[in-house]
């Protein structure tokens, strides 16, 4: 049976405090199998015979709406995907390993079209850079995130879709760990 990973966004931020047994309660609710959770920052592993991850973030979205009162962007990757996301570079490695950089991945549920990406290319400042490959974007900061200008909301407002974002430490761990 298949392992997934599920980015959930606006999950123990902004005032919306959700345990995590609870989460793991109600993706069991929807018929979910090996339901675990990665750190408190809305990263829910599991299983499910279903090949569809569209259907599936449908499912979910609708349950933690209908269940927390506000909207749960939901972005599902498989184990394998999240293995090519984690080993991808997107930048060099002198500017990965740089003292103070930070590397962040965002999760869309599509590709951003091409009029996004050029939008996003006029955010590149000598702080923040970026990289789109597939659904996921590239958020390189160059120094500590407080000192970006950039944040998730403009991310979005940029690609005109929902994101959230990770930093791919916890995507490597996440890896480390399922895959």
């Amino acid at each position: 049976m298949p392992k997934y990973v599920a980015f959930l966004r606006a999950i123990n931020v902004g005032g919306h405090i959700v345990k995590m047994d609870h989460l793991r309660t109600l993706f069991e609710a929807l018929g979910l199998s090996n339901v675990e959770t990665f750190i408190a920052s809305g990263n829910v592993i599991f299983d499910s015979s279903s090949k569809n991850t569209r259907t599936l973030e449908r499912k979910i979205e609708s349950l933690l709406e209908e269940t927390l009162g506000y909207r749960v962007d939901t972005f599902i990757r498989s184990t394998s995907e999240l293995e090519k996301i984690a080993q991808y570079k997107p930048f060099d490695d002198s500017e990965l390993e740089a003292d103070g950089n930070v590397l962040y991945v965002a999760f869309t549920s599509a590709e951003p079209s091409m009029e996004s990406k050029k939008k996003l290319k006029t955010c590149i400042t000598e702080v923040d850079d970026f990289l789109v490959y597939g659904r996921e974007v590239y958020c390189l900061s160059r120094k500590k995130i407080g000192e970006s200008k950039f944040t998730n909301a403009l991310l979005e407002r940029t690609l005109g879709m929902p994101a959230t974002v990770r930093n791919v430490n916890t995507v490597q761990r996440l890896v480390a760990k399922y895959c």
